[in-house]
């Protein structure tokens, strides 16, 4: 039962965890005849440590995060012996949350989610968390929540990323689980 409560944590707070961070702003505007490049399009981040403290516990746990810029995250949480328990997948309309031990997910957009955190959740912030470009620029990133009475705090080491390396963005078949209602896991 630990195990199922570190995911739904785990699940909460990623998807909350966006709060916290702030988004880069450029200070110049690049001339409009130039192209803008990204500095890169593809991103994999692997075993970085998650650790989620509430409360009344403490739980840590392995999470591979892979980002197509602008497209696509998954988000595939491992706590013990490299079996994929959760797995988040995101886009820059909706997320969807898989508890692949309960075969479960439940899908939502993030004005779903919005109407019951503040402050709201959006992709832009998401990416950055995922790839670790946090304005910071530090390999590691501590998000405070506050949901209702309980304070959720994230903490996520970052080992060394991968940029514009292959990543297996392989969405997870739905119909080998069953659908339920996000508000069930907030």
């Amino acid at each position: 039962m630990r195990i199922y409560r570190l995911g739904i944590i785990l699940l909460s707070v990623v998807l909350l965890s966006a709060c916290g961070a702030q988004k880069k702003t450029a200070k110049t505007q690049p001339k409009a005849e130039e192209p803008v490049v990204p500095a890169w399009h593809t991103c994999v981040i692997q075993n970085a440590l998650v650790t989620v403290i509430t409360d009344e516990e403490r739980l840590s746990a392995n999470a591979t995060m892979q980002v197509v810029r602008d497209s696509m995250i998954i988000i595939s949480v491992i706590p013990m012996l490299g079996i994929e328990m959760m797995r988040i997948e995101a886009t820059p309309l909706e997320l969807t949350a898989i508890d692949k031990i309960h075969g479960q997910y439940a899908k939502a957009q993030y004005s779903d989610l919005n109407r019951q955190l503040t402050p709201s959740v959006n992709w832009d912030i998401l990416q950055q968390i995922c790839s670790a470009e946090l304005p910071t620029g530090s390999e590691k990133a501590r998000l405070v929540y506050n949901y209702g009475d309980e304070r959720i705090e994230l903490v996520i080491q970052y080992p060394a990323r991968k940029t514009d390396v292959p990543v297996k963005m392989n969405a997870i078949r739905k119909d080998k689980y069953t659908q339920i209602d996000i508000s069930r896991w907030l």
